[in-house]
């Protein structure tokens, strides 16, 4: 059993290659005797004329005009083969169809051939349709070379078609190879990733399927091999996250133990938020299990876009205030409305706007929303510090700051507000992005889909 796409390939182009040369080798040789054999008879009618009219004109009679057939070459295979008929339509040779002497009648000899003298009919012959070429029997002539000349081409068509069937297979082994190639890669590939060895990358050879699925094969490899970075990335992060707080809590339960310190509102105060941190990490670690398994619970209903951004803008205008800066809010009449799960959307703008809050000393924050298409845009901006060219593509990830020494700083933050931001607002079919310049500002921008 052939397993092989390449041979299984080769074998098709060979037997293809095949099929053809021979189809082609035997309507050519067919052609070529029919009309090689229409040719032959319209000669030999000439000189089978030309012979009878030189017989006739030397001895006045058909008397020993069979004799006169048999000695030319050019009509000896017809001169047993002929019916010569004279002016009154009586058999002069018969050939092997008539007697000598009997008359046919007019409509019998209809097709025949008249022969002239000076104008005047002095007999008809009948040429029978015979195959020239056939075997010849005991009282033929040899072979003429008319036959041996349709061998040769015979032979000519056969040793062609064996050449054409060569190259047939030459060209598809070499061909086969080339299509199987992209696929023997793609082979070794996969084999790779099933030992482990992700982020595996072939070439891309072709534009056309094969190529498509190379292409898609490196994007999916490369995805992978991000995905994995990103797990083993989030489990550092988030060990790294969990262990601060149960290190801090740790070491004042053991003095509290030991006897080493004295409780105190200011201590407990710090256990506390620990708590508090914890608490809130396994919660947002919830969240994104739940969106990730598209099992995230959304209790929708119809809103008012502006009312949510405004809602949002009240929560924090006195905490914008307190840090000598303006919070603007903006948005336009006739907006159609939106249907989202109010408490989750309010999750997503506290998160932007806390963020907002946290990277801008001076200037404004300002939330706004609009329409674009058949969605509601909801943006909300600052003049901070911006965000890095490098760390965009990045900053929707999970556990990623900019700060790659990581430190928590005193808000609490568990370095996973975006992504739940971005899983919130996929799971309302909605998308998140962000524009950011360095040194300038950022925007974050929601596209909510638009009730009809």
């Amino acid at each position: 059993m052939i397993h092989s796409l390449a041979v299984k390939l080769t074998l098709s182009f060979l037997l293809i290659g095949v099929i053809g040369a021979i189809l082609v080798a035997l309507l050519i040789g067919l052609r070529t005797r029919f009309e090689f054999d229409r040719f032959l008879s319209s000669r030999d009618q000439d000189a089978i004329s030309q012979i009878l009219t030189d017989h006739y004109t030397r001895h006045a009679s058909w008397a020993g005009v069979e004799d006169s057939l048999a000695d030319d070459p050019r009509t000896a295979f017809y001169s047993r083969r002929i019916t010569l008929l004279d002016a009154d339509h009586i058999v002069v040779l018969g050939g092997r169809a008539y007697q000598v002497g009997v008359q046919i009648p007019e409509t019998d000899s209809i097709s025949s051939l008249p022969i002239s003298v000076n104008g005047r009919v002095i007999g008809y012959v009948l040429v029978p349709q015979v195959d020239r070429f056939a075997r010849p029997s005991s009282d033929d002539h040899p072979p003429m070379p008319e036959m041996a000349f349709l061998q040769r081409v015979a032979w000519a068509a056969a040793i062609s078609a064996g050449v054409a069937a060569l190259i047939a297979l030459v060209l598809g082994s070499l061909l086969a190879r080339t299509l199987t190639r992209p696929v023997r890669e793609l082979t070794a590939a996969t084999q790779a990733m099933a030992a482990g060895n992700l982020g595996q990358q072939v070439r891309v050879r072709s534009r056309d399927e094969i190529g498509q699925l190379a292409a898609s094969f490196n994007q999916m490899t490369s995805d992978l091999a991000r995905a994995s970075q990103a797990r083993r990335q989030m489990t550092a992060d988030l060990a790294h996250d969990l262990r601060t707080p149960l290190t801090i809590l740790r070491g004042y339960t053991e003095g509290l133990k030991d006897g080493r310190i004295q409780g105190s509102a200011a201590l407990y105060g710090v256990m506390y938020s620990e708590v508090e941190h914890l608490r809130h990490l396994v919660e947002d670690l919830r969240v994104l299990s739940l969106a990730d398994a598209g099992e995230l619970p959304l209790n929708r209903r119809a809103i008012d876009p502006s009312a949510l951004i405004e809602r949002a803008g009240l929560a924090y205008i006195v905490q914008a205030e307190q840090s000598g800066l303006a919070l603007h809010v903006t948005s336009v009449s006739d907006l159609p409305s939106i249907l989202v799960d109010t408490d989750r959307m309010t999750q997503v703008l506290n998160n932007l706007v806390s963020n907002a809050l946290r990277h801008t000393t001076q200037g404004e924050i300002r939330l706004s929303v609009g329409q674009q298409d058949a969605n509601v845009v909801l943006c909300v901006s600052d003049t901070g510090s911006g965000i890095a060219p490098e760390d965009l593509p990045h900053i929707f990830d999970r556990f990623y700051r900019a700060d790659k020494a990581r430190q928590r700083d005193d808000s609490g933050a568990s370095g996973l507000g975006l992504a739940i931001a971005k899983a919130i607002v996929d799971a309302h079919g909605g998308s998140i992005s962000v524009e950011s310049t360095l040194g300038h500002g950022t925007t974050f921008i929601i596209a909510l889909p638009a009730m009809r």
